[in-house]
């Protein structure tokens, strides 16, 4: 029996009921991780063997503490790990082994998983392509020479290589919906503070970026979302936690999705990837949910004034050390100091009307969700690209501005934190998967995981190996 090609779920329950031990296991992912990483660099900071398989074993012998017990899962190399080196992707961390667990450490530990080690990121998470000079890059599954996209492409690559049975992301623009595109797995964006921060630097102004689940299903991913969901009481914001998967088996008839493809234009897509979408679509139809095409509810260029700002802000608040410090500064990626340097130079005058402009969004989309029960758009502008470039600079010939403006389709979202899936679409012509964003009103986590788990169940893309396996 292949352990590490079941679904989560199904190997929660196998442990569960004494099917299988822990120890086969882990030793399944160990092989696994053994025969496969060193061609995708997906997991990095693993652990000894024999450390993870006296775990494993003292698993056995303790009481099931969770969903997890005894499941191997390697954490985002952005999450402090106590005892597990932590990096975040910087030379200047390089050797950093943190005394505390993040909070997303925590619950997952709480949960019973064992952590093997870290899921690679770009520097500072900045980018959607998975390299930095401390650990490398990590190649797509599907085509080792190209990108397995980003900040969580350690985690995307990991999953469908069959590494890890579920993964941790975060996403602040896209962070774990555009890898879960180029992977062909699923990446769950919450509901804003539906998975709470550490109570570290700013807690109250710090509303772009959230952790969230990764998967090859949904029912995996609504799983992982009710171990890390919950409040935090020394952060505000909280929501309140549940099971996530208990009301998965949802029909899609009757369900409204508004299909926003490329923005009316504003968003340069590289060609096969909205006809990938549609055909996504047509299965929804298939399945009797209504499909309407709508035209852009609001100003591109005005959201993307307001993202870029918020972000910018929020980036020299927390890392201006960085840029100031000669030594830092001279170690440190070209794309961090840009974020800091043009966060340096706003006024509060610049941030209010950037907040403003987000008010406004939030109540548009609030709008449209009395007539849809769901948005679509694509979760990438472009396929999973060569993996020796930085980032795509240009798209069907229009030139990208910034360094993160190929990534532009998800910050409709992440503007405002609504809850959102990343789908697999299927495979382009040229053998390439992409992904498609599946999104709701605040607060309808549930419902949207329960779509895409009727999606799933009509495509299982994720069964798709890649070519690798």
């Amino acid at each position: 029996m292949d352990l590490t090609g079941l679904s989560a779920t199904e190997l929660s329950d196998r442990i569960a009921g004494g099917a299988v031990s822990v120890r086969d296991v882990m030793s399944a992912f160990l092989d696994r991780i053994e025969a496969i990483n060193p061609k995708i660099n997906a997991i990095v900071s693993l652990r000894p063997r024999a450390d993870l398989m006296a775990e494993a074993a003292a698993a056995e012998r303790s009481e099931r503490r969770g969903w997890l017990h005894g499941m191997p899962v390697a954490v985002k190399d952005l999450v402090a790990t106590k005892g597990l080196r932590t990096t975040y992707g910087s030379p200047l961390h390089a050797d950093f082994v943190p005394d505390t667990d993040d909070l997303v450490a925590r619950r997952l530990k709480a949960a019973g998983a064992i952590l093997i080690g870290k899921t690679n990121t770009p520097e500072w998470g900045h980018g959607s392509h998975s390299f930095n000079p401390v650990h490398g890059t990590t190649l797509n599954p599907y085509d080792l020479g190209r990108s397995a996209g980003g900040s969580s492409g350690g985690a995307a690559a990991a999953l469908a290589a069959r590494l890890v049975p579920v993964a941790d992301g975060s996403d602040m623009m896209g962070s774990l919906r555009n890898p879960a595109a180029f992977c062909n797995v699923y990446g769950f964006r919450p509901t804003w503070g539906l998975v709470p921060q550490d109570a570290e630097g700013d807690t109250f102004l710090s509303t772009l970026s959230t952790e969230g689940p990764m998967g090859r299903s949904p029912e995996d991913v609504a799983r992982l979302l009710s171990v890390l969901a919950g409040p935090n009481a020394e952060t505000p914001f909280g929501r309140p936690g549940e099971d996530f998967a208990a009301g998965l088996d949802q029909p899609l008839r009757g369900k409204r999705i508004g299909w926003l493809a490329d923005w009316g234009g504003a968003y340069a897509l590289e060609p096969g990837i909205a006809g990938l979408c549609e055909a996504a679509l047509a299965v929804f139809e298939t399945e009797g949910a209504i499909v309407e095409p709508l035209a852009p509810p609001f100003a591109a260029e005005d959201l993307w004034r307001s993202w870029t700002t918020l972000r910018a802000m929020l980036n020299a608040g927390a890392k201006a050390d960085l840029a100031s410090d000669p030594a830092k500064r001279a170690m440190t990626k070209p794309e961090t100091l840009w974020e800091i340097e043009r966060g340096l130079g706003l006024s509060a005058a610049d941030v209010y009307a950037a907040s403003v402009i987000r008010s406004r969004w939030y109540a548009a989309a609030a709008r449209l969700f009395h007539r849809f029960d769901a948005l679509a758009l694509p979760a990438a502008q472009v396929w999973p690209f060569p993996a020796e470039w930085r980032w795509p600079e240009a798209i069907g010939g229009r030139k990208m501005d910034t360094y993160h403006r190929w990534m532009e389709v998800v910050v409709p979202v992440s503007l405002i934190g609504l809850p959102c899936l990343a789908v697999p679409a299927g495979f382009g012509e040229n053998g390439l998967p992409m992904g498609m964003q599946l999104f709701g009103r605040t607060g309808a986590d549930a419902a949207i995981l329960a779509m895409g788990h009727a999606y799933h169940r009509a495509t299982d893309w994720p069964n798709r190996r890649p070519p690798l396996l």
